[in-house]
């Protein structure tokens, strides 16, 4: 496989460098504020489920056997949960701040070229809101026809055991696509094109994926990951997937 793990993983912690950069700054604001609001919804909603889905599924009773299994199923359970909880997170943060990010996208790329920044308009912002959550249900749609069968993984006996690896793999892959589609997605390209883009650099890109998941479950550093992961795609962007004439 083409690429390599480190430098998919370093693009992200550069990124992370260029959110505070003065003229890219105030385009953070809102991907943080809106990662914040939807963390706090989610994980109050989350709890309350959480804890009913272990009654439901823990075997009851206080013979030997129940509380072995109950104790050798909470923590396959618990980590099935936050992954699933997870992955509906991510999805509802990147579909509200889509509009917001391939902003972001653009000032990092111009930042990165040494180019003259646009000034922020209103009515760009406004007419490209459409076509940018059109083009998240597009990728949404693509996640959920693989996140079934992953789901189903978890109710099947032996293979239940290893569906958390599988879908720690694919959420890592989900994100380098979700964020390399916004500075690609500002050139015209369309997400199918994305995808090809990713797989011929398949190591890069789950190095930056798997970074951007890792971080995601640090607290706090969590609420910067969508605007440093835009701005650690748009940089692998321009040094290696932009077309090179």
């Amino acid at each position: 496989m083409k690429g390599n793990l480190f430098t998919g993983a370093g693009y992200f912690t550069k990124g992370l460098a260029l959110i505070w950069k003065p003229g890219i700054r105030p385009f953070t604001l809102w991907p943080i504020l809106i990662t914040l609001v939807v963390f706090v919804v989610l994980a109050y909603a989350g709890i309350g489920y959480f804890e009913l889905m272990m009654e439901r599924f823990l075997p009851s009773g206080n013979s030997w056997w129940t509380s072995g299994l109950r104790y050798l199923l909470w923590p396959l359970l618990a980590v099935s949960f936050l992954l699933v909880w997870y992955f509906t997170f991510t999805i509802i943060a990147n579909l509200i701040g889509a509009p917001f990010n391939g902003f972001l996208a653009e000032r990092v790329e111009a930042h990165l070229k040494g180019e003259a920044y646009e000034p922020f308009n209103t009515g760009n912002f406004i007419k490209e809101f459409l076509p940018a959550l059109m083009n998240e249900l597009g990728k949404i749609t693509y996640f959920i026809l693989w996140a079934i069968p992953l789901l189903i993984l978890f109710i099947i006996p032996v293979l239940n055991l290893a569906a958390p690896f599988f879908w720690i793999y694919f959420i890592a892959w989900i994100l380098s696509l979700e964020y390399a589609d916004y500075p690609m997605d500002n050139h015209g390209i369309r997400f199918k094109q994305v995808r090809a883009s990713l797989r011929q650099h398949h190591l890069t890109s789950m190095g930056f994926g798997g970074m951007a998941t890792l971080c995601s479950f640090v607290p706090l550093l969590n609420l910067l990951v969508m605007p440093a992961a835009v701005s650690g795609a748009t940089l692998y962007w321009v040094k290696e997937l932009e077309p090179k004439n």
